[in-house]
């Protein structure tokens, strides 16, 4: 079980992993598709640029209007440029003609501007190869160096912050999760300590009425030997809570069964120990004994159990009724468990199959949860509250599939 469970946690683990890298590898390669995409819009408005200017320069359009040009295009430049003669000397230190988009303070000298403006190059030399303007004659007259606008420098980050936050987000996760499972497995082991406290309890309990009986009755050979037929009965029971508890994490043996038999038999075991508990409770089953499922008989017998006990604690009151219904429904058998009891509010009829969920100041909350995973997962069946009605009862239903 162990071995299982922890081989199923390690491969969550890693599925979780893969799928996490997955999305950060994707959203990584999709900003920098969208940041190539952008470098290249800006590298294409630069050459526009240079073209503008190599326009300018021709000698033959001297007197064109270039008003269009610097209105829709130059204005429009959003990230750092400078411009340069042909030896990358820059040639002019004023704002919108020698660069753009690179800001100083104000009334800065011009020798230490031209001094940051020459930092400033290096810069844009090693993030992008400069743009050439060249003469008519293809000679190269000046250069423009330019950088990445600002969006694209935000985008380049945002995949490590992404990433960053998401490992952030996943640690703190991991330790909250970490914390409810120790939470949840303490309460668990509380909660199966408890239960199998009160499972060995009745037969313990009966076992020790019995044995008192016998002292009191040791010359009636009648009465030893119908004593000594329950002493039996209640060993055999402590046999099956050992079978039922070994049982849990491990696939149990179904086998074709009339609920109705095994039903009654649970039936017969608690009347005789009904007197003990000061309650007149009358409990039976109805429906047809010949219906068989597919059964392992010590599981269901705790389920069974569990949901009288369950009734029993529920009726408050001295006289009460506990009714089981067997009857087949669209190929599928049905259970109804109905109790006079306190009944249950609206709002718990899913919150009481929950581990720790008890109204019960003695309560131990794992008996319906137990019974929902026997139900649930090793007979494929369904459990849930049909109906509840506050100071009158609460039924419930089991559905299994049915065998011919």
């Amino acid at each position: 079980m162990n071995k299982f469970g922890n081989s199923t946690t390690v491969k969550i683990k890693f599925a979780l992993l893969f799928i996490g890298s997955l999305i950060a590898l994707g959203t990584w390669y999709y900003t920098q598709h969208l940041v190539n995409k952008l470098q290249e819009r800006e590298k294409e408005i630069i050459q526009l640029y240079a073209n503008s200017l190599e326009y300018i320069a021709r000698p033959d359009e001297s007197g064109s209007d270039i008003t269009f040009i610097f209105q829709n295009l130059i204005q429009r430049i959003d990230f750092p440029l400078i411009l340069t003669d042909a030896n990358g000397k820059i040639v002019s230190t004023e704002a919108g003609i020698g660069y753009k988009n690179i800001y100083f303070e104000p009334d800065i000298p011009k020798e230490k501007l031209l001094e940051l403006l020459s930092e400033k190059l290096k810069e844009l030399e090693s993030e992008h190869p400069p743009i050439e303007i060249k003469a008519p004659d293809g000679t190269v007259i000046q250069l423009i160096y330019y950088g990445d606008s600002a969006v694209v420098r935000k985008l380049r980050f945002y995949p490590y912050l992404q990433i960053l936050f998401a490992l952030v987000f996943i640690l703190i996760a991991y330790t909250g999760f970490n914390f409810i499972r120790k939470n949840e497995q303490s309460s668990i082991w509380v909660g199966m300590s408890k239960e199998t406290a009160h499972q060995l309890g009745t037969p313990i309990s009966s076992l020790m009425g019995w044995n008192e009986i016998l002292r009191i009755n040791y010359d009636n050979p009648d009465k030893v030997l119908d004593i000594a037929d329950e002493i039996s009965n209640d060993l055999e029971r402590l046999n099956k809570i050992t079978m039922r508890f070994s049982k849990i994490g491990s696939k149990p043996e179904l086998k074709v069964e009339s609920p109705y038999e095994i039903i009654e038999n649970v039936i017969r075991y608690f009347e005789r120990r009904l007197p003990q508990i000061g309650k007149n409770i009358n409990l039976s089953v109805k429906g047809d004994p010949s219906l068989k499922a597919l059964l392992n008989k010590e599981l269901f017998e705790w389920v069974i159990e569990n949901l009288i006990k369950n009734a029993l604690d529920a009726i408050e009151s001295q006289n009460g009724i506990i009714e089981f219904n067997i009857k087949q429904k669209n190929g599928s058998l049905i259970i109804d468990i109905k109790d006079s009891g306190k009944g249950i509010e609206p709002g718990n009829k899913k919150e009481v199959f929950k581990p720790g969920y008890s109204t019960k100041k003695r309560g131990w909350g794992l008996g319906l949860s137990l019974s929902k995973r026997i139900i649930e997962n090793y007979h494929d069946g369904k459990i849930f509250v049909k109906e509840s009605v506050i100071n009158k009862g609460t039924t419930f239903r089991i559905i299994l599939k049915r065998t011919i």
